[in-house]
């Protein structure tokens, strides 16, 4: 059974948003000078197992992050994206989720929307998140309660309720299926089909600050990808859901998802219904 307090003595939500807001700004020096904005990388990339790359970069902020962040909160599990994985985490009260450099192909080719994305779990739920894009200096923030920033301003999803003229992004088969979906259940609707965003938690925070209305996700996001911007995206007004309407669940023994939506609250209804016709046709 999952322990779901964290240990005496641990260090409070809020003391921790500071610490790991320094920590992040910390690591994305690390990485900046191996980014070529428009170029290739000056790091070292190779191929990990199923092909994906990996620089020099990545292993850098992973390593650094893993060390700073255990300093911070001793008492916290580690899951990421460039390290083994440790069952130790399934017990863990708290558990940090990292994902060293979410758009790792958009950083070494030059696109500047890759981010560093860290969240803190408690009891299985993110309760601190943070996804920086050092490219663009963009600093999106949030703790459990307590509302989500970019660079220290309050952001908020956008008021759509329906899918007409909603800003949508993500997959172009999934985008294609929910607006199939759409015409089948009425009328086809008018959309503005966003470029998609490399960075997954980017997609996501965008949603948070209300200039896309709905990213899609396609199925095997792991939960470094998500924890972070799931949080911000949860205290701007929003959410992300599976395609049966239930909420990401986190620090599972496979931390993989299936085919995800991120968006409004009131518009959860409308995208849901609209991708389950386009899947029925």
């Amino acid at each position: 059974m999952t322990d779901t307090t964290s240990s005496p003595g641990a260090p409070s939500v809020a003391a921790l948003a500071p610490l790991l807001r320094a920590a992040v700004h910390e690591a994305a020096a690390l990485a900046l000078p191996f980014f070529e904005r428009g170029a290739q990388t000056r790091a070292r990339v190779w191929s990990k197992a199923g092909g994906s790359p990996v620089t020099e970069a990545d292993v850098a902020v992973d390593t650094f992050l893993k060390i700073r962040l255990s300093e911070i909160e001793p008492g916290a599990a580690w899951l990421s994206e460039e390290t083994s994985d440790d069952p130790v985490r399934l017990d863990a009260g708290r558990v940090w989720i990292v994902d060293p450099i979410d758009g790792t192909r958009a950083f070494l080719s030059g696109h500047p929307d890759w981010s560093i994305a860290v969240a803190l779990l408690e009891a299985g739920e993110p309760v601190l998140g943070v996804v920086f894009a050092p490219a663009t200096g963009r600093f999106y923030e949030a703790a459990a309660g307590c509302g989500a920033t970019l660079d220290g301003a309050p952001i908020h999803v956008s008021d759509r309720a329906g899918l007409e003229g909603a800003r949508i992004t993500g997959p172009k088969p999934m985008q294609d299926r929910l607006l199939g979906g759409a015409a089948r259940l009425g009328a086809e609707p008018s959309v503005t089909r966003v470029e998609r965003v490399p960075s997954l938690a980017l997609r996501l925070v965008r949603v948070a600050e209300g200039v896309i209305d709905l990213g899609l996700v396609s199925k095997d996001s792991r939960d470094w990808d998500l924890a972070a911007a799931d949080l911000i995206l949860r205290e701007a007004g929003g959410l992300v859901c599976d395609l049966d309407g239930h909420p990401t669940v986190y620090n599972r023994p496979e931390p993989r998802h299936g085919e995800l939506i991120a968006v409004p609250r009131a518009m959860r209804e409308p995208a849901l219904a609209a991708l389950a016709r386009g899947a029925s046709a």
